[in-house]
């Protein structure tokens, strides 16, 4: 899959997400669309942004019993949307059973890109074993939950960049790694942890990058878009 960047739409309403994404004449960036908008607009606004022609990930990190993310993928897939993602911790059965969801995109329909949540960039080695009680490394944690994902039959993950590289190492160069945590030196780090730039991102081996606040509240957003996909695609 080539190399994108993903712009994380994180607003709260339908009318903020399409001022924001009118400011892109011409262009038609890869967009997320998170648990905020989803919740608040629905399935519409999914629709109506696949119409304008982006590309979409909807992340709603399904973690729930196998029977119920199976039903709810098989209702997603209504949707045309390019990319969703299942929470790894929901175990190898759960995201067979969002697969199985899947299969029943009409014949002759391209299925979505199904990927897994690893550890969220905001958990740090502290969160990991204080707040979840897993000891292990993070990196061993992901490449975990990474070797699970890939024996459901998933595409790939959502993994921190730091780990993208053992990710292909250990599951295969065309395994998917989409990595959030992407900033400048000179940008804010937020809620992130684990943070990188989308230069040290594409180094690492990163198949995609996700951008929000960054982009979405920068002052020109445009042209810090484009700065990231020079810096991440060029």
């Amino acid at each position: 899959m080539g190399r994108d960047v993903i712009v994380a739409c994180d607003f709260e309403n339908r009318r903020d997400t399409f001022d924001f994404l009118d400011r892109f004449e011409g262009v038609k960036p890869f967009v997320k669309i998170g648990m905020e908008l989803f919740y608040a607009e629905g399935p519409s606004a999914v629709e109506e942004i696949k119409k304008r022609g982006h590309r979409i990930f909807l992340d709603l990190k399904l973690h729930d019993i196998p029977n119920t993310v199976k039903r709810t993928m098989a209702v997603l897939s209504r949707l045309g949307v390019d990319m969703c993602n299942v929470h790894a911790s929901g175990t190898v059965r759960m995201m067979e059973a969002a697969l199985d969801g899947l299969s029943r995109v009409q014949a002759g329909d391209l299925r979505p890109v199904v990927i897994a949540v690893t550890q969220l960039t905001s958990t740090d080695g502290y969160a990991l074993k204080n707040d979840l009680l897993i000891s292990r490394p993070m990196e061993e944690v992901v490449l975990h939950y990474a070797e699970r994902a890939k024996q459901a039959g998933l595409d790939g993950v959502v993994c921190s960049a730091l780990e993208a590289e053992a990710v292909h190492g250990r599951c295969g160069s065309d395994f998917v790694t989409v990595t959030p945590g992407v900033r400048f030196h000179d940008g804010d780090r937020g809620d992130q942890k684990r943070v990188v730039t989308p230069a040290e991102a594409k180094k690492r081996g990163s198949d995609y990058i996700v951008v929000g606040r960054p982009i979405t509240r920068a002052a020109d957003p445009v042209a810090e878009y484009l700065r990231f996909v020079r810096e991440f695609k060029d």
